[in-house]
């Protein structure tokens, strides 16, 4: 085995920002803690920032988009599935209407990550059916 490295990186859970340092041994990820000197966090993690870095190496963890086709799902290009995605929202959007679409925005995820899908919603879709499950 070689050496451990340590890097610094942002947790991606949700869009605190906390800083975290991964001890990686031969390009896997060994195990996380928070980074002391992070100004969001100072050291601190919750629960998925310090354990839930596994995901990272699962053997079942999906490397292409499928596409149900027959049934059943089959892998395809990513040029594939976005066509498959664009084709369908704009059926949906002709044959119902804008307000037949809605999406949900995460809480996990980065404040510019839920304003690009707003905003998409918004300007793309032509519809304000957007909702996230961080409001009370």
């Amino acid at each position: 085995m070689g050496e451990p490295n340590f890097v610094k990186t942002i947790c991606g859970y949700c869009g605190t920002g906390c800083g975290l340092v991964l001890e990686v041994q031969d390009n896997k990820i060994m195990k996380i803690r928070g980074d002391k000197e992070a100004p969001v966090n100072k050291g601190q993690t919750c629960v998925k920032g310090a354990f839930a870095y596994e995901y990272v190496h699962a053997k079942n963890r999906l490397s292409s988009p499928l596409i149900k086709k027959a049934g059943k799902l089959v892998e395809a290009t990513w040029d594939e599935a976005y066509r498959f995605i664009a084709d369908n929202l704009s059926a949906i959007k002709t044959n119902w209407g804008s307000n037949a679409i809605s999406m949900f925005a995460c809480a996990r995820s980065t404040n510019e990550s839920n304003y690009i899908t707003q905003k998409f919603m918004r300007t793309v879709i032509n519809s304000n059916n957007i909702d996230g499950c961080n409001r009370t």
